[in-house]
Parts: C-alpha cells; sequence; structure tokens
C-alpha cells in the first residue's frame, strides 16, 4: 500500500492551498485518513482526520480555516487551507487506516510528506 500526497507549495498569507492524497496498492477498506503536520524543531502534530462514514475532527488551530474531506471510491483524502497563516508552514504528512486485502488486518500508512510554506 501506498499512499501520495500532493498540493503542497508557496503561498502568501490569507491564501489557500489544497492537498490530495491517494491510496494505492492491495487495499480491501480504509478506515480514518487524516493529515498531520511537522514544522521545523517541532512534533509532528495532528491537523485533521476523517472517519469512513465522514465524521470530522479538527485541531483548534485550524478550526474554521481548513476543511478534510474525501473520496472513498478513490481512495482518496483532501485538505483544503484557506485563510493560511504563516505558522501554518509546516511538511503535511497524510495517513490511512487500511485494511489490507490479503491480510484483512489494518495498517496505518503514510505519505511522504508535502511542504507548504506560507510568506507574511
Amino acid at each position: 500500500v501506498q499512499l501520495q500526497a500532493s498540493g503542497g507549495g508557496l503561498v502568501q498569507a490569507g491564501g489557500s492551498l489544497r492537498l490530495s492524497c491517494a491510496a494505492s496498492g492491495s487495499i480491501f477498506r480504509i478506515r480514518d485518513m487524516g493529515w498531520y503536520r511537522q514544522a521545523p524543531g517541532k512534533q509532528r502534530e495532528l491537523v485533521a482526520v476523517i472517519t469512513s462514514d465522514g465524521s470530522t475532527n479538527y485541531a483548534d488551530s485550524v478550526k474554521g480555516r481548513f476543511t478534510i474531506s474525501r473520496d472513498i471510491a478513490k481512495n482518496t483524502v483532501f485538505l483544503l487551507l484557506n485563510s493560511l497563516k504563516p505558522e501554518d508552514t509546516a511538511v503535511y504528512y497524510c495517513n490511512a487506516d487500511v485494511v489490507r486485502r490479503v491480510t484483512m488486518s489494518p495498517l496505518v500508512y503514510w505519505g511522504q510528506g508535502t511542504q507548504v510554506t506560507v510568506s507574511s
């Protein structure tokens, strides 16, 4: 199973970006999907998570600005980042709790990360 993230870039404060993360491989189904971020010198932190039934949860720092969604048929999760601030600058990682087709057991996979840089 592989997760491929895309959509990062350089944007001015107040701008927007849309991140995508597509899972591929021997997938029976995906349970939760989420986005984390890690800024230089800081620990990786949860940004947002979405369950298989569409329930969402956000870090307080991004509530009202970021929106997580998913396309279950395409095994893809999205993160819309609005009203970006310089403190949102980080490498953003996606993850997915995948039930694998061969073993029928769950395992969490991570994407490679995509850089988001917000200039002031």
